[in-house]
């Protein structure tokens, strides 16, 4: 039987994926990566390590199966890698999405009132989460970077950028347009590299790859040895667009939610470029034998990365199975909410300055209160953006599709689905965002269009249980958590957590 394989290079770790062609996931294999906290607020990962994690997940899964046909990337977007044009070996550490070390940099833009200028070109605002401010940051304070740029030694990619590049061993240096929209350097109405987002953000437009369409041919790959001979690279896409298209959101409408380290909520709205308000961004989609497609987007910048702070740093769960059933132990939240603002607050807030806090502890307060407030602010930040894309859609939504490890919790699906009065849908596919490479390859090598392609069935659905007033009153105190961060941000910087009273606990 055909297989196709897929590399999902996330925020946490690298698989390899073999489909078959009925887009049944054969085998999978997954390594970590280190997530490196050089200072506060800072996030990197080292990307030689992505590259040799990416080896031994691809080697083990193809180990004893027939070679596959064609490979597939789907990608975390917005880390941003410098590596060096001769050897395609990093330069730098990843600057990982969540780093905010490009926050001086556009708060000066914002001042210099830049923003309408960069949101009409780009359709998305100027934040640090997108690796535009990150890059100049490394220019201005990494001199070896500065001149390996200006000396034209460097190259500046996402990470499908740098994999293509070393599987391709520097034949071939290129994107797709999902991925080089989320970078504040692309033209959306263009659809090709802003010339003045380059000097406004000090990068060489000649670093920057050449974009192509998703489903075009990326060059072949034997991945180091790993294959028996080279197979062609087809169906390259950013993570959540991937998704998108996965779970068969190809008309006007259609919305997905996917639950990752982040959150991204996409709305897709056809070919006319969107115009997006305050908390929302406009990106691409798919473009697909040179015609787009466009979403709205809002941004969750921290979804499941909150129940990994609850294992890791506050190691009040063992496990992430542990929540649901935590969760469930309790009748109600008792008043504790939980705002997951570790690196300031994405839409429709934009907050950088915001940190996090739980709010409403008593004396009666246990860890299942704790952990429940995690959950339940995921689904709080979901209805933050859907009801303000259902406003500026001019639309209700009565169904959202979900993808991502955390849709296999239960008890966060029914409560979303009561907070936000509409039928959640879950993938039946967890490895939706690969899967949606390789089905956008499919359609670059197999002569079929989007409209032929037979797409997996759906998985689970949930309805609103809740009554409306229990899940308004209930959505009120979120939004009286979020406006005590807001107006009690601490100061920048912070070495270690402060108690202002009783009810707020800020963590940096």
């Amino acid at each position: 039987m055909t297989h196709y394989l897929a590399i999902d290079q996330s925020t946490s770790a690298t698989k390899a994926l073999l489909f078959n062609t009925s887009w049944e996931l054969v085998s999978k294999a997954s390594k970590d990566h280190r997530q490196i906290y050089p200072q506060p607020g800072w996030v990197e990962h080292d990307a030689e390590e992505i590259w040799l994690n990416t080896l031994a997940v691809v080697n083990e899964v193809v180990s004893g199966r027939p070679q596959p046909t064609r490979l597939s990337i789907s990608n975390q977007r917005e880390t941003v890698v410098v590596f060096d044009r001769a050897t395609g070996k990093p330069l730098h550490n990843a600057i990982v999405w969540q780093c905010r070390r490009g926050d001086a940099i556009c708060s000066q833009l914002k001042a210099d009132h830049q923003d309408a200028s960069v949101r009409r070109k780009s359709g998305l605002v100027i934040d640090t989460y997108f690796p535009a401010s990150k890059v100049r940051w490394l220019i201005e304070n990494v001199p070896e970077i500065k001149q390996a740029l200006a000396d034209g030694t460097a190259l500046v990619g996402t990470v499908d950028t740098y994999l293509i590049y070393r599987l391709t061993n520097g034949q071939v240096f290129a994107t797709d347009h999902t991925n080089a929209c989320r970078t504040l350097l692309y033209d959306i109405q263009q659809l090709d590299w802003s010339e003045s987002l380059c000097e406004l953000f000090h990068v060489p437009l000649s670093a920057l790859a050449e974009i192509r369409d998703s489903n075009t041919s990326f060059g072949t790959t034997d991945v180091a040895g790993a294959l028996d001979s080279p197979i062609p690279i087809r169906g390259v896409m950013g993570d959540s667009q991937a998704s998108l298209f996965a779970m068969g959101c190809h008309s006007v409408g259609d919305t997905k939610v996917t639950f990752g380290t982040g959150s991204s909520l996409l709305l897709n709205v056809g070919m006319n470029i969107p115009q997006p308000n305050a908390g929302t961004v406009a990106t691409v989609a798919w473009v697909i034998d040179g015609r787009p497609t466009y979403c709205l987007e809002g941004i969750i910048s921290y979804s499941a990365a909150t129940l990994q702070w609850l294992r890791n740093q506050l190691q009040l769960i063992d496990s992430y199975e542990e929540t649901q059933t935590l969760a469930e132990s309790i009748e109600n939240n008792a008043g504790v909410y939980l705002v997951p603002a570790f690196a300031g607050l994405s839409a429709p807030y934009w907050s950088p300055d915001a940190r996090a806090a739980i709010v409403g502890l008593t004396a009666l307060a246990t860890k299942a209160h704790v952990v429940r407030a995690a959950l339940e602010s995921i689904a709080y930040q979901v209805r933050d953006l859907l009801e303000m894309m259902r406003e500026q859609a001019g639309g209700t939504t009565r169904l959202i599709h979900a993808d991502g490890g955390a849709t296999s919790n239960g008890f966060l699906m029914q409560f979303l689905a009561d907070m936000i009065d509409a039928e959640v849908r879950t993938s039946l596919v967890a490895e939706s965002s690969p899967l949606g490479a390789v089905l956008c390859g499919a359609i670059g090598s197999e002569a079929i269009s989007i409209e032929q392609l037979k797409l997996p069935g759906s998985g689970q659905s949930y309805h609103r249980q809740m009554s409306s007033e229990t899940a308004d009153d209930s959505y009120a105190g979120w939004q009286r958590a979020v406006a005590s961060v807001l107006d009690n941000a601490p100061p920048k910087q912070l070495s270690q957590p402060t108690t202002e009273n009783v009810s707020i606990l800020n963590f940096t």
